[in-house]
């Protein structure tokens, strides 16, 4: 669920927050889904629609080749335009591409958003997709060199567990405290400094 306006704002908050305690920058960006996935619905609904006439073989019906092209058309249709309904598409979608989709999306709206630019390289991404349940926190070197992988991961499994409960929000808002943690410790404040927006940027 996209988050309203109001519930931004507290996300926007809790960065300010973190910021003035650590040399990090933080942007958050939040999409609705990574990709949209059209063409494996219809890859699914092809397939069926092709194996039709094997599954028929198996059952007393006898059709003529006109008949049995007008049912295949006629399911692949029906398939291609259930198959597209948003819960069903994302049960067909395989795990891997979803999260290939999702991983790639991360990185360009870390380039995108400038966060390799930052003064010493203190740009962190805490990056999630809904749809895919997927949540990634990328952090340019002058971050990585201090925190561990296995430190982000933690803060990763909480936060999809969050995710996969609707609770987008409260997992942001953990999120942002649990990096402010990590990042005060790791990179405290030096200068009084903000070089990204600290709104959520929201893709629909």
């Amino acid at each position: 669920m996209i988050l309203n306006e109001a519930q931004q704002k507290e996300i926007s908050s809790a960065i300010a927050g973190v910021e003035r305690d650590t040399d990090a920058e933080l942007v958050t960006v939040l999409a609705k889904r990574a990709d949209d996935y059209y063409y494996i619905p219809t890859l699914w609904a092809a397939v069926v629609a092709l194996l039709l006439p094997i599954l028929i073989k198996f059952t007393p019906l006898w059709l003529t080749g006109d008949e049995l092209l007008l049912m295949q058309w006629t399911v692949f249709i029906v398939l291609a335009v259930v198959f597209h309904i948003p819960f069903i598409m994302m049960k067909l979608v395989p795990r891997k591409v979803r999260y290939w989709r999702a991983s790639n999306l991360a990185r360009r709206q870390f380039l995108e958003n400038n966060l390799h630019h930052t003064k010493n390289g203190m740009g962190v991404l805490i990056f999630v997709s809904e749809a895919e349940h997927y949540v990634e926190i990328i952090a340019d070197q002058g971050i990585s060199q201090h925190v561990s992988n296995d430190e982000w991961q933690e803060i990763i499994n909480a936060f999809v567990g969050k995710v996969k409960a609707g609770q987008t929000k409260e997992g942001f808002l953990n999120c942002i405290s649990s990096c402010g943690a990590l990042l005060k410790q790791h990179a405290p404040a030096s200068e009084e400094k903000n070089e990204l927006p600290n709104h959520l940027i929201v893709l629909q």
